[in-house]
């Protein structure tokens, strides 16, 4: 998996890997194990056992990794291996230790209107899940009564207080949180928002997107796919009547972004 060309790895300490928080581990336990993690692993326990105290099903993984491992590499051989795994984790990294740098990563420089146009939210309920640093939170956030930005990485979710002070949007609530399981009651928002985040489980993530919109509501996935890819999650939103358009997304080209009233 290469690098995202989001954070510079270069300098960074392989115990960064003890910030991780309990989602990212998860990710980590379903990689397909390989050499370079075991080297890296074996020169540092103690991340191993961090990250078994974090989510205990990670230790097949951590074995099998272990078990590749090269146990005397050479002090260069050892940095190629630390910085080849921090690399392939430039995103989670980066969410943690600088979510102000993600925050002006040029990919997020598209036209506010956008999103804007696609529909009023003049004094509305607004949710936006998987928030990160707050792009679809604070562009709404002038017009809505409230935003509930709901986003499971703690860290993120102290940079979203902290940008909610900044800004003084007392309407802005971040709230810990998945696509899979929204932190509240069937039929609460008039609108859901979600940009990158759709994708992992069609079926499970749309209904529960779907359960916590009232009816009359809207989910509006901005950005929802790659325009240049016909992939599953393309087909499937399809499959459920959503209307589509394209934007373009500064330095990575035009996307797709998907609304849908639900009745």
């Amino acid at each position: 998996m290469p690098g995202l060309g989001w954070l510079d790895v270069s300098d960074l300490d392989f115990n960064a890997l003890l910030l991780l928080e309990p989602l990212h581990v998860v990710y980590l336990s379903e990689r397909q194990p390989d050499a370079v993690m075991g080297t890296a692993l074996a020169a540092h326990p103690a991340v191993s056992w961090y990250l078994a105290q974090v989510y205990p099903p990670i230790q097949a993984y951590l074995d099998r990794c272990l078990a590749l491992a090269n146990r005397h590499p050479t002090p260069e051989e050892l940095r190629r291996a630390e910085l080849a795994v921090l690399d392939t984790m430039q995103d989670w990294l980066i969410y943690i230790l600088d979510p102000a740098g993600y925050d002006q990563l040029p990919f997020l420089g598209w036209d506010d209107d956008s999103l804007l146009t696609m529909i009023d939210f003049g004094d509305w309920v607004v949710l936006d899940v998987g928030a990160g640093s707050g792009r679809l939170t604070f562009t709404v956030a002038p017009y809505a009564r409230a935003v509930y930005a709901v986003e499971p990485v703690a860290r993120l979710r102290c940079y979203l207080w902290e940008k909610r002070t900044r800004l003084g949007f007392d309407n802005v609530y971040p709230i810990d949180g998945l696509i899979t399981r929204i932190p509240f009651e069937d039929n609460f928002a008039d609108i859901l928002m979600a940009g990158h985040v759709f994708g992992e489980d069609f079926e499970a993530e749309y209904a529960e997107m779907w359960r916590v919109v009232r009816p009359g509501g809207t989910i509006l996935l901005h950005p929802g796919t790659n325009a240049s890819s016909e992939n599953e999650a393309h087909k499937f939103l399809l499959s459920k009547g959503i209307a589509f358009d394209l934007f373009e997304e500064p330095g990575d080209g035009l996307k797709r972004k998907y609304w849908l009233r639900v009745d």
